[in-house]
């Protein structure tokens, strides 16, 4: 009997390792090709776009807030991989019903390495699991922060203007840049923002994401316009936000991000 715990607690049993994977978070579903399991995945979400070639050949089974369950369940799957903030809570206590569904719950770098050990050991991939811990770790030790500590705003959403707030990865990853969320409310979230407000802040940067909305340079003309003492920059979401594999190349981006900036 193998037994694992996910990260809101619940205990999950199998008789053997899980051969047959349905992942429905784009950052878990790169880790686990990571971990060499690609020949165990047998569908993704349509927002699972890497690695290209689990994109090109996997089955889609929907978005990550829109899941087809019947089109899961036909797959008979021996587990699926969700996560608390990106799934849709009800989808995934349908899924239950008829699978295991390990939930991850990120909020911090130790919760991203936390996730890759637990999964691993599940999966008996632990070597390549504390290797990719140690090169994150690694990474993140030589990342040099700003020697002044300066103020951001990171938007997610455009019309509604929504941006990541403290309790969120994302915060996490600003703090690990050395900035500071002018977002204080820690009971938000994702809050949503009036241009007036944001003009209030009177942040030194805005981070324009490249997603789940696709900001573009049209965006940072309007909000460079109207934001002109701040420094208004297009940024890549997905090493803020992906909290996967992905977190080994983060810092070479954040460095290169931090020399725009200062450039």
């Amino acid at each position: 009997m193998i037994e694992t715990v996910d990260q809101l607690g619940n205990k999950l049993k199998f008789n053997s390792t899980p051969k047959r994977i349905v992942s429905v978070v784009p950052s878990q579903t790169e880790l686990l090709f990571d971990l060499g399991l690609e020949n165990a995945i047998v569908a993704i979400t349509k927002f699972c776009i890497h690695p290209e070639i689990i994109f090109k050949t996997k089955t889609k089974v929907g978005g990550t807030k829109q899941l087809n369950l019947d089109k899961i369940k036909a797959l008979c799957p021996d587990l699926i991989i969700a996560n608390k903030e990106e799934n849709d809570k009800q989808q995934i206590e349908e899924l239950k019903k008829f699978c295991p569904v390990w939930i991850s719950d990120i909020y911090t770098l130790e919760d991203a390495k936390k996730m890759i050990s637990v999964l691993a050991k599940l999966f008996q991939k632990e070597f390549i699991a504390h290797k990719m811990i140690n090169e994150i770790n690694l990474n993140f030790s030589t990342l040099s922060k700003f020697s002044d500590q300066k103020k951001v705003c990171y938007l997610i959403w455009n019309e509604p203007i929504m941006v990541a707030g403290k309790n969120t990865f994302i915060n996490e990853m600003l703090v690990k840049c050395g900035l500071e969320n002018v977002i204080d409310d820690i009971h938000s979230r994702y809050p949503e923002l009036s241009i007036d407000t944001l003009k209030s802040f009177k942040p030194d940067y805005v981070f324009l994401s490249s997603e789940p909305f696709p900001f573009k340079n049209a965006h940072l003309n309007y909000f460079q316009s109207q934001l002109p003492n701040s420094k208004v920059i297009l940024v890549d979401g997905e090493f803020f936000s992906w909290y996967g594999s992905r977190l080994i190349n983060a810092c070479n981006y954040f460095k290169r991000l931090m020399k725009e900036i200062n450039s």
